[in-house]
């Protein structure tokens, strides 16, 4: 079959999501966007009890109906607690690499709705004053948040309207390059989603319509492992839309679909790997097979929740994950070509 990825399409949809701030447990807002995707080209849109979404495109055949996921919450923190000095103490959502955020801006969300911007720095964060401050340890009980208003106590960050449980969203600094990189935090997964909406707009625009039913399911908690733990009922099979990983004892690059056989919750179903493996080969597609032994995905915590369903894991390769992430357009290309190839075969 012949088609054509839009890229101008796909780079502007993934700057769009990745810039918009959505850690996990804070993904209604940015949920209204992949609503207002899925609805301009005309596919329905529902959303679950917890915020999850779900995409409905019509297949040739009920016999079965695929599942493809990926997640929109991302990694994140939320105020612990305030200091006497004024600066907030934080605590992790997910599983940031805490010695990347040191010296990063962010944003601090008051429960009413109030906008702070601050900065996560080391508790030793001058050189000049502490002999410590080069090779401190970067961890949440050694960092904190310096926020930028004329702050000195506690009771002054109180009067600001910030406590305990606020959100802190964390700047994610994205950059496409003419080259084709993207170069941000969160592109896991949010390469992903915008390889699903870039695949809503190519079986649109071209009038594609797959084999079976097809579901898309945007999770809103894969971060902390019980995003998809409910998917629909009547998926009969679900692929995993989330990031390749790049590194020693891996073959998947930043320009590859990355196909995963096992991950920490063991290996995928032997059948779906095989096929994806093929259609890849067949359709010279860019591809690596890999094993990720500290990995889980959407698959993962559906199977754990007792779905009955078989199961995969693809996605775009992207380096350096849960810190400065970079992966390139051509990963993302090779990812929706993939997902054509499985809905149409």
């Amino acid at each position: 079959m012949k088609y054509c990825i839009n890229r101008d399409y796909v780079l502007n949809t993934a700057k769009k999501i990745l810039e918009f701030d959505s850690p996990t447990g804070f993904c209604f807002d940015i949920m209204k966007i992949i609503e207002e995707i899925a609805g301009s080209f005309g596919y329905k849109f529902e959303t679950t009890r917890k915020g999850c979404g779900i995409i409905t495109i019509p297949g040739e055949s009920n016999e079965k109906v695929i599942g493809l996921s990926a997640h929109v919450d991302t990694l994140g923190a939320m105020v612990r607690s305030i200091t006497n000095g004024g600066t907030l103490k934080f605590t992790l959502l997910g599983g940031p690499i805490p010695a990347t955020m040191d010296s990063e801006y962010c944003k601090i969300r008051t429960r009413d709705g109030k906008i702070y911007t601050g900065t996560f720095l080391s508790t030793s964060p001058a050189v000049h004053v502490y002999p410590d401050s080069k090779d401190k340890k970067r961890d949440p009980e050694n960092m904190e948040v310096r926020i930028d208003e004329k702050v000195l106590s506690k009771k002054d960050v109180e009067e600001l309207g910030i406590c305990p449980g606020d959100f802190i969203f964390i700047d994610p600094k994205t950059t496409i390059t003419e080259s084709g990189f993207i170069k941000s935090r969160f592109i896991d997964d949010k390469g992903s989603v915008s390889a699903l909406m870039g695949l809503l707009e190519v079986l649109n625009r071209e009038k594609i319509t797959p084999k079976y039913n097809t579901k898309i399911f945007i999770s809103t908690y894969e971060e902390v492992g019980h995003g998809s733990s409910y998917i629909p009922q009547d998926i009969t099979e679900m692929i995993a839309v989330d990031m390749g990983c790049i590194g020693d004892d891996l073959s998947c690059t930043e320009y590859d679909v990355s196909i995963c056989a096992k991950d920490s919750g063991g290996p995928y179903d032997y059948n779906m790997v095989t096929t994806l493996v093929n259609l890849a080969k067949n359709n010279n597609i860019r591809y690596a097979v890999d094993i990720y032994p500290m990995y889980g995905s959407d698959v993962g915590a559906a199977l754990r929740g007792g779905n009955d369903i078989r199961g995969a894991l693809i996605g775009p390769g992207v380096h350096a994950s849960h810190g400065m992430e970079r992966t390139h357009y051509e990963a993302i290309e090779n990812t929706i070509k993939l997902l054509i190839e499985y809905l149409m075969y």
